[in-house]
């Protein structure tokens, strides 16, 4: 590999990560944009930024973060500069715009940038033409879920409509998505197909009410033929939003166009969500997708790492499935850290170079926090007794406590949420999903909350 490939691949290496690190709003508004220049030796990596606004928030919030995976990768310290992009180089922009609230009396957000124009030759789909079927690694964990998906891709407008998928993050529902809209445009290249993210929909409301457009709002959306819309769950507590999704539901089942959407719970767990609008989504088929198990995670590794180019071994695989359990998502990470320490030191690919390059995240595993030594652990620190973390006692003293725990089992540990609930007195996965979501949300807002935490998680840390 030359100089300029090795450098280059530095950059690329620690844009997939941060990919992985961030969400998928954060990503697309401040990493995507960023262009990059390497020095041939790796000791310096010049970030260009659109405008001074944005150097700033990169230098506060990424700089650091970016340097030191920069020298984890290169095995040297990185120097990390920031510029402002040169006026006659072109800067690439995201498609994607800040998230957008929705007040009570809808205006603009300071500062948003707007979502781009669509083309004046038709809709964007907005699909990713990679995500089809035949890159989808299929096993028990998503058997179903494919099954009904290429069987709305093949005869959309009659059977499961709505089709519902649900499931925790980075298991692969919004593959399968993509999966049904290029599948369809394949067979009928005039369908008029939407992949968007509920977010985008949130947005796209709020403009309309804006810039009173809600006749082109409607033509957009209510003559579709499918619609693939992503991560519902962010339409809580949007009660305009939800009154427009209800409208363009009905509207797109009125004339046979299918719907797909996708949460991260089953329809009936939605928080703050029309009870009429949840009556919709849980009428046509609800499946789940749960996480890959140990043969589906080697066969993943095996496949994406053939399209990156490279050979796995399967020994290898199976030494980072058996390590990377949660999802697709962290097996992705965990291969792109591989593949770059490959390349960095110009090392075969082997258990023992795998072993190096995910040192990070075995050593986390090697602390060999368990549930029930959470659970051990928040019960002596809110003196509440063992058992009750399993019991179906439900007074506050008791069940705040055990939904901590099961936050940090979630946080702290590779167990996949049926399992949590199983080690918690038999619990279902959703019990866990809430709990989790619950103190997650309130972490961020309450001091006292995060600091108790804080002094568990050190705690189970050692």
């Amino acid at each position: 590999m030359s100089t300029e490939d090795i450098a280059a691949s530095l950059w690329q290496a620690c844009v997939d990560q941060l990919a992985q690190e961030l969400s998928e709003q954060q990503f697309n508004t401040w990493i995507k944009p960023l262009s990059a220049q390497v020095a041939d030796d790796l000791s310096r990596i010049t970030i260009f930024v659109a405008n001074r606004f944005k150097l700033d928030w990169i230098r506060a919030q990424y700089a650091a973060r970016i340097a030191d995976m920069a020298g984890n990768l290169s095995g040297q310290p990185v120097i990390i500069e920031l510029a402002i992009t040169p006026r006659e180089t072109p800067v690439r922009m995201a498609p994607v715009m800040p998230a957008v609230s929705e007040p009570d009396v809808l205006r603009e957000v300071p500062g948003a940038a707007s979502a781009p124009e669509e083309p004046a030759g038709g809709l964007k789909n907005r699909l990713n033409a990679q995500l089809t079927f035949d890159t989808l690694v299929e096993g028990s964990a998503n058997r179903m879920a494919r099954a009904a998906a290429m069987h709305v891709a093949g005869t959309p407008g009659h059977l499961y409509n709505p089709l519902f998928i649900y499931g925790g993050v980075g298991l692969g529902k919004t593959h399968l998505m993509h999966a049904v809209g290029n599948k369809l445009l394949a067979d009928r290249a005039d369908a008029k197909v939407l992949y968007i993210h509920a977010e985008q929909f949130v947005s796209d409301v709020v403009k309309a009410y804006q810039r009173k457009t809600f006749d082109e709002f409607k033509e957009r959306y209510h003559s579709l033929d499918l619609l693939l819309i992503d991560d519902v769950q962010f339409f809580a507590n949007k009660d305009r939003t939800q009154e427009e999704f209800f409208n363009a539901f009905e509207a797109l089942l009125a004339k046979k166009s299918h719907i797909v959407m996708t949460s991260d719970t089953y329809p009936k767990g939605l928080t703050d969500i029309h009870e009429r609008l949840v009556s919709r989504f849980d009428s046509g088929l609800t499946v789940a997708i749960e996480p890959p198990e140990l043969e589906m995670r080697v066969a993943i590794l095996i496949n994406k790492a053939l399209v990156e180019g490279a050979e796995m071994p399967e020994e290898v695989a199976f030494f980072v499935a058996k390590n990377v359990r949660s999802n697709v998502r962290e097996l992705e990470g965990a291969l792109r850290k591989i593949l770059a320490y490959s390349r960095f030191n110009q090392k075969e690919i082997s258990i023992q170079l795998a072993r190096e390059a995910l040192r990070d995240l075995l050593s986390i595993q090697n602390r060999q926090i368990s549930v029930e030594n959470i659970q051990k652990t928040v019960a002596d620190y809110y003196k509440i007794k063992v058992a009750d973390m399993y019991s179906k006692k439900r007074p506050a003293s008791i069940a705040r406590p055990r939904q901590i725990a099961m936050y940090l089992a979630k946080e702290l540990t590779q167990k996949s949420l049926p399992e949590i609930g199983e080690l918690f007195g038999g619990r279902d996965h959703t019990t866990v999903l809430h709990a989790v979501r619950k103190i997650s949300g309130e972490r961020q807002q309450l001091t006292e909350l995060n600091q108790q935490l804080h002094v568990l998680e050190q705690t189970l840390k050692g």
